[in-house]
């Protein structure tokens, strides 16, 4: 009896200490709810004294695009971004350019050089003796300047909505110090496309001809989607530099080439060009502005 009453006062001293335990664990984290709901830091925001550049400002921003990864051709677009931004974090606006400068790849120079050589060629060949091999095969895709056939975006034009999820500062050489944030932006774009003119040899169109004409191009809008991100430095109070990177994918034909349309599932030239040889391009560009905001004076928070 006296085992059985020693192990039972100790289950009870072991049980009531455990209680005690948890009882002081319990008031010290309710006291800590207490002081987080009632003491002098309830309900402040997380940052006094911030400088609000975007909330209520209008933004005009001059900028340069410049395309990357291009096959045939580089443009450079001179235009505009225009936002109106409703809270610091996030702004309506439209962007925009047009192709200031458009300057050819090496590739083009390439393929160029061997289309004049094999026009050379040809122009020795004998009269009567008809078109060479190496000419009958590229004819439908090739006319005497490839330069003027290529496929070019003239200019776009985007509404686009921004959000500003990310600021802070950047230090540079630890002693100039610059606000900046991160932003993203989508909508759709409008996009000014210039392609070879659709040739088709059974509706009377051919695509084989000495005629510069038969290989010239026309103009088409495609509709696409536009997404990317950016940074911007605040210089002072009304100024800023901006530099981010965009994604405007879409099909379009860039060498003027006969690519698809027959054979199995119309992966296979068919001697026609038309809609069907254009190709899925994800086209960039990266896009450089120089930033004006307003009024010209920024809102601080409490």
């Amino acid at each position: 009896m006296r085992k059985t009453t020693k192990k039972t006062m100790r289950r009870l001293l072991a049980g009531l200490t455990a209680g005690l335990a948890l009882a002081a664990v319990g008031e010290q984290t309710a006291s800590a709810q207490e002081i987080l709901l009632t003491g002098p830091l309830a309900g402040a925001p997380a940052v006094r004294k911030l400088r609000l550049y975007r909330e209520g400002r209008i933004e005009v921003a001059p900028a340069i695009s410049f395309t990357l990864l291009d096959e045939y051709q580089r443009t450079m677009l001179a235009g505009l971004r225009v936002n109106y931004n409703l809270t610091d974090w996030f702004a309506l606006g439209v962007w925009g350019g047009f192709g200031a400068l458009k300057l050819n790849t090496g590739l083009t120079d390439r393929v160029q050089d061997v289309n004049q050589g094999r026009r050379d060629i040809e122009a020795q060949r004998p009269a009567g003796s008809g078109p060479s091999v190496s000419r009958r095969l590229t004819a439908t895709n090739m006319g005497p300047n490839f330069e003027d056939q290529i496929g070019t975006i003239d200019w776009i034009a985007s509404p686009q909505i921004t959000a500003v999820p990310f600021r802070g500062k950047l230090a540079l050489f630890q002693n100039i110090y610059l606000d900046t944030d991160l932003y993203f932006f989508a909508g759709p774009a409008f996009v000014g496309v210039s392609e070879r003119k659709e040739c088709d040899p059974d509706g009377g169109k051919p695509c084989q001809s000495n005629d510069p004409a038969v290989y010239e191009r026309e103009s088409r809008v495609a509709i696409a989607p536009t997404f990317g991100l950016g940074f911007t430095f605040y210089v002072n109070k009304w100024n800023a530099i901006g530099f981010e990177w965009r994604g405007v994918p879409f099909a379009r034909n860039t060498g003027g080439f006969d690519n698809h349309g027959g054979g199995p599932d119309a992966k296979f030239p068919d001697q026609k060009v038309n809609s069907d040889d254009r190709d899925f391009k994800f086209n960039q560009m990266l896009t450089l502005s120089y930033n004006f905001y307003f009024p010209q004076q920024y809102r601080v928070s409490e």
